[in-house]
């Protein structure tokens, strides 16, 4: 078993910056790659942004590239979400979650580990 923590959500004005961190413990060698998603009140849980946990490859969601970064800390089995240019609708719940396949993917269902969830609200 694979258990994240994530932290760094809080309420921010468009235009500002925050960073998310989730920290990962347990079997994380199991682990070839990690996700951030969000779901907002209504809406599905969407994908934002994956990293491979080995090479560091990433891949975006049209609506954050350029504006959000994905990046790992090995050492600390740690992955990181910059978002910069926050805008009101980047407003939800943000899931950090790991996946045991070797496939970089946005689907959600891919992933096997899911953090409890940190709140983002952006305000106009």
């Amino acid at each position: 078993q694979v258990q994240l923590v994530e932290s760094g959500g809080g309420l921010v004005q468009a235009g500002g910056s925050l960073r998310l961190s989730c920290a990962a413990s347990g079997r994380t060698v199991t682990i070839y790659n990690m996700g951030w998603f969000r779901q907002a009140p209504g809406n599905e849980r969407e994908f934002v942004a994956g990293i491979r946990w080995t090479g560091g490859t990433t891949a975006y969601a049209d609506s954050v590239k350029g504006r959000f970064t994905i990046s790992r800390d090995t050492a600390k089995n740690t992955v990181y979400l910059q978002m910069n240019s926050l805008k009101p609708e980047d407003t939800a719940v943000y899931y950090c979650a790991a996946a045991k396949g070797v496939v970089l993917t946005s689907t959600r269902t891919s992933y096997d580990y899911w953090g409890q969830g940190t709140q983002v609200t952006v305000s106009s």
